[in-house]
């Protein structure tokens, strides 16, 4: 028995860290979490500041624990940095302060960071100390998500630029960034994303399929907002009562008709994957068509499966349909992303595009990190003002890619 007491004594410290932030975190407001993730990560050893990314995912910004504040950290620069970027874990070895960036995540989708100072330098080299952290960091990830839901101490964080009502709907209505299965990735994100109006995507992930969409409505105000929300209800209504793509996108175009009577319109994308067999299956309203990756190169685009705007009456419309191979990636996009001009007005375009998602392939990104710098170029292309929305998103059929997307220890 004394043989397995130091293993016993870690495995202890680690429940204790864990069940520390449960009962602690039990009735309590969003605002006492780095509090109650301070007591906790005594048990490990180590003192925490929890850092979360703001919405257009450029800075990591502390969660406030008393009156003094740590500062906020850029994410393309820094340990932190590059620990939320690539989903690794960091150590920095200063005199003073030695101390792990370890990435937060809820599932698969990043959140933030942890900086975890201890008191030995040598627990920065210890893999069973950082397999503890590791274990307290993700199930904090889950916590961190519950309470956001019941009050706004971490949206409070996370926004770092007033939002317009309109963004305010679209953000309101948008499932998890980044998500997945041992089957499938998903990861989507939209620009600007204090005063988006009209864009939006869905997703619904199962053992055997991965539906998705991605509408544009017209316009870029409150209204295009509306017209958003509407078409996503739409989609989500159908799509739950198990409707197939043809009555989906139909459901979409009778409540936009319907509500707006020709004042407004929408483009989009409705799909499914059929995880076994790896059949791709869409209708394109009036969208731009998706890019097919095969092997990190751009080996078709997806044209078919045509019918006009959501919101205008048409006549029959034939499915399309393509056979994706494993590790294939659908790139959607909206106009927004092509259409960005630089300022001697040249556009974006289709062949940047083509080839951002293909150099960042060739270095083998993870999905989201892929997806957050493809936007980030987006808005540095137009000098951080965009005319229209700009969304991207990624829908990976793999059962590898999941590796990059759990931190690495």
């Amino acid at each position: 028995m004394g043989g397995n007491e130091p293993e016993d004594q870690e495995a202890s410290g680690a429940l204790a860290a864990l069940t520390t932030l449960l009962r602690e975190t039990h009735l309590a407001p969003p605002d006492l979490l780095p509090s109650a993730v301070q007591d906790a990560a005594r048990y490990l050893g180590a003192q925490t500041t929890v850092y979360l990314a703001d919405y257009s995912q450029s800075v990591l910004v502390p969660m406030p624990v008393g009156p003094e504040t740590a500062p906020v950290l850029p994410i393309d620069s820094t340990l932190a940095g590059r620990a939320y970027r690539m989903l690794t874990v960091q150590s920095a070895e200063a005199a003073e302060e030695p101390h792990l960036w370890m990435p937060i995540i809820d599932g698969v989708e990043r959140l933030g960071v942890l900086k975890l100072v201890v008191r030995d330098p040598a627990d920065l080299t210890d893999p069973a100390f950082q397999k503890r952290c590791w274990w307290f960091t993700h199930y904090l990830g889950h916590m961190i998500s519950i309470v956001d839901a019941f009050g706004d101490a971490v949206d409070k964080v996370r926004r770092q630029r007033p939002r317009s009502v309109s963004a305010e709907l679209i953000w309101q209505l948008l499932p998890p960034l980044t998500a997945g299965t041992d089957k499938v990735l998903v990861s989507g994100k939209l620009e600007p994303s204090s005063t988006v109006g009209g864009d939006v995507f869905d997703y619904a992930l199962s053992d055997d399929t991965a539906r998705f969409a991605i509408l544009d409505a017209t316009g870029h105000d409150l209204r295009s907002g509306l017209a958003a929300a509407t078409a996503l209800a739409a989609y989500r209504n159908s799509r739950r009562q198990g409707r197939g793509l043809f009555d989906q996108t139909e459901a979409i175009h009778r409540a936009v008709r319907d509500e707006f009577a020709g004042r407004m319109y929408a483009s989009g994308i409705v799909g499914q994957l059929d995880l076994r067999s790896g059949l791709l299956q869409y209708l394109s309203a009036g969208h731009p068509p998706p890019l097919l990756l095969r092997g990190g190169k751009v080996v078709k685009t997806l044209s078919g499966g045509h019918r006009p705007l959501l919101g205008l009456d048409t006549g029959s419309v034939e499915i399309a349909e393509e056979s994706l191979e494993p590790g294939d990636v659908i790139a959607l996009y909206t106009d927004g992303v092509t259409e960005a001009r630089d300022p001697e007005q040249q556009f974006f375009g289709i062949d940047r595009l083509v080839d951002f998602l293909e150099r960042e392939a060739a270095q083998g990104t993870p999905l989201p990190e892929t997806v957050r710098r493809v936007c980030r170029r987006i808005m540095e292309y137009q000098n951080g003002v965009l005319q229209d929305d700009a969304t991207v998103l990624l829908l990976h059929w793999t059962t590898t890619g999941q590796e990059l997307l759990d931190p690495t220890i």
